[in-house]
């Protein structure tokens, strides 16, 4: 398995080696173009960017998405009371058995904040969706709350207060994954090692939800562009 950064929707790309992993027996070959990137992302966030303790309340945007998802299962693996908020019900479905205990479908909720507000004041927003979404939820966080930043698939920029995070005493943190390849690869690998092992002792389960072959890899985009994809989607060469 490898992070290739570029190339990945090729029968052949070049890898620099200390970014191939071994692919471990406990894992198929879908499983593990689908596992690391969206994996990684959500322990190394939720490990390293904050520290998120048992029993701390994490909410997840875009729940049932492919790092959503993965969130999710990693934060209930930690001990987290873990809030969901997908569109529809299958992704909620796929939320509540990857360990969510509470389910909010942000399409048929009228007042998300108190939807979110409802179960407690939150001490971590996971934040792969940005724009409305993303503001709604931090004006939901506890003091000394922590909104991580780790993408913007609604294509809108959450708009954040930093005089609202200032009397709350609240933060904001971005997190890319990648951009530690770059200052501190030992982080990536330590976290992968623990990643693997979860896996082979069934502490998570990735879910790919359709594997297509290279030729529809412009059906796999658009899926991803309409948001019909609940956990991750695999393209094979």
């Amino acid at each position: 398995m490898a992070f290739t950064g570029q190339g990945g929707l090729a029968s052949e790309t070049i890898v620099a080696e200390d970014r191939v992993l071994h692919r471990p027996d406990t894992m198929d070959d879908a499983t593990g173009a689908a596992f690391l990137i969206a994996y990684g992302t959500s322990h190394l966030a939720l490990t390293r960017a904050t520290t998120l303790s048992p029993g701390e309340k994490l909410v997840v945007l875009g729940a049932g998405g492919g790092v959503g998802l993965t969130a999710v299962e990693v934060g209930a693996a930690l001990g987290a009371e873990v809030t969901a908020v997908a569109r529809g019900t299958d992704k909620l479905a796929a939320a509540q058995a990857a360990g969510a205990t509470h389910l909010i479908d942000s399409n048929a909720v009228e007042d998300l904040r108190a939807a979110i507000s409802a179960h407690g004041a939150v001490n971590v927003v996971y934040d792969p969706v940005g724009g409305p979404l993303g503001e709604t939820a931090m004006r939901c966080l506890a003091p000394e709350g922590r909104h991580l930043l780790i993408g913007f698939a609604s294509g809108d920029l959450p708009v954040l207060k930093p005089n609202h995070m200032l009397v709350k005493n609240i933060s904001a943190i971005g997190f890319y994954w990648g951009g530690y390849l770059a200052f501190d690869p030992k982080a990536l690998t330590d976290s992968l090692s623990e990643l693997m092992t979860w896996h082979a002792e069934g502490k998570i389960k990735p879910r790919v939800d359709q594997v297509l072959p290279l030729e529809r890899a412009n059906e796999a985009l658009e899926l991803l562009r309409a948001r019909k994809v609940t956990g991750k989607i695999v393209v094979t060469p």
